[in-house]
């Protein structure tokens, strides 16, 4: 079972902005967690956003609430940067410090035992470079009782995850081989679903464009990249608590809104392989699509091109 005076032992860094409520939710679990460092990264406000720099400054003042031992380092920027470029930069920084650490956005709370989780497998494959992160997501939806703690997945999840240093420098946020790789086809046949795949190849190339604003996408792209795997735990240990109109990211109706967490038991129980589970993978894509509410294959592919071509076209005008 959790345990309840567990004290982490890996850096913990919280990604903030301009919600004092969800970052003070979140905080109260790192403060439980007592990591012996933590890592604050936060954007300016916008200027054109009247009184987002009173909360900005407002949800700053968590690092007034560190009552344990710990060396706090703070990454504040007094211009907005943008999601992509703040996070990014921002874990850059943790990285260039310290060899791996927990990542936390100010609407990721997580459940006590995910820090324990998260210092035992970061430990556990330090040096395998097959895995290049730890998700504390479960998003495939199984009520099959799992036989082992956790599984590997291609899916990449970052609502509250860890990784090591040798991983995120792998990081490409500019994508510069991306018209290499799309050309060559081999992301377009990593997953069953020729659906699924459509989807990535475009949204990637969409990030590659920069026409959209994400630090994540880029992630997902690098690890693919490499044929990196992910780990996740069997039972949920996150749940967003920052869906809504304030959201980034998250400020639509979704499945995946206020997942219940569950405490995971330990000792941890290992897979005997290292190797993607396909029915868990399968589960996921099947979940993802529903969650989008897309139209099947290849019907939302001939729907995105029409749209792209109307708006280049309105474009040329």
């Amino acid at each position: 079972m959790a345990n309840d005076k567990y004290e982490c032992k890996t850096p913990v860094v919280m990604i903030i902005f301009n919600r004092p409520d969800t970052t003070g939710a979140v905080f109260e679990y790192v403060r439980k967690a007592k990591p012996p460092k933590l890592f604050i990264i936060a954007d300016g406000a916008r200027p054109q956003k009247n009184g987002e720099a009173e909360k900005v400054a407002q949800t700053r003042k968590i690092i007034e609430k560190v009552d344990w031992q710990c060396e706090v380092f703070t990454n504040f920027s007094d211009e907005n940067m943008g999601c992509k470029k703040r996070i990014s930069s921002g874990l850059d920084w943790v990285f260039n410090q310290v060899e791996r650490a927990i990542i936390l956005e100010d609407d990721c709370k997580p459940a006590e035992s995910f820090f324990r989780f998260c210092d035992e497998l970061l430990e556990l494959y330090k040096d395998d470079e097959r895995i290049m992160m730890i998700s504390g997501d479960e998003q495939s939806g199984s009520k099959e009782l799992a036989e082992t703690s956790y599984y590997f997945t291609k899916h990449i999840h970052i609502w509250g995850w860890a990784t090591w240093a040798r991983a995120w420098k792998k990081n490409d946020i500019t994508m510069k081989n991306w018209p290499e790789i799309k050309k060559s086809g081999a992301l377009s046949q990593l997953f069953k679903h020729r659906r699924y795949n459509f989807y990535w190849c475009h949204y990637f190339g969409i990030l590659a464009e920069n026409r959209v604003n994400s630090w994540a996408g880029p992630w997902v792209y690098s690890v693919w990249k490499e044929s990196g795997l992910s780990i996740a735990p069997k039972t949920n240990l996150i749940t967003n608590i920052g869906f809504g109109e304030n959201a980034t990211h998250t400020n639509r109706k979704s499945i995946y809104a206020g997942m219940q967490t569950e405490e995971m038991e330990f000792p941890l129980v290992h897979p005997k392989y290292v190797l993607a589970d396909a029915k868990k993978d399968e589960l996921e894509m099947k979940h993802r699509c529903k969650d989008d509410g897309r139209l099947p294959y290849p019907f939302d592919m001939w729907t995105s091109m029409l749209k792209w071509f109307i708006i280049r076209r309105i474009l040329k005008k």
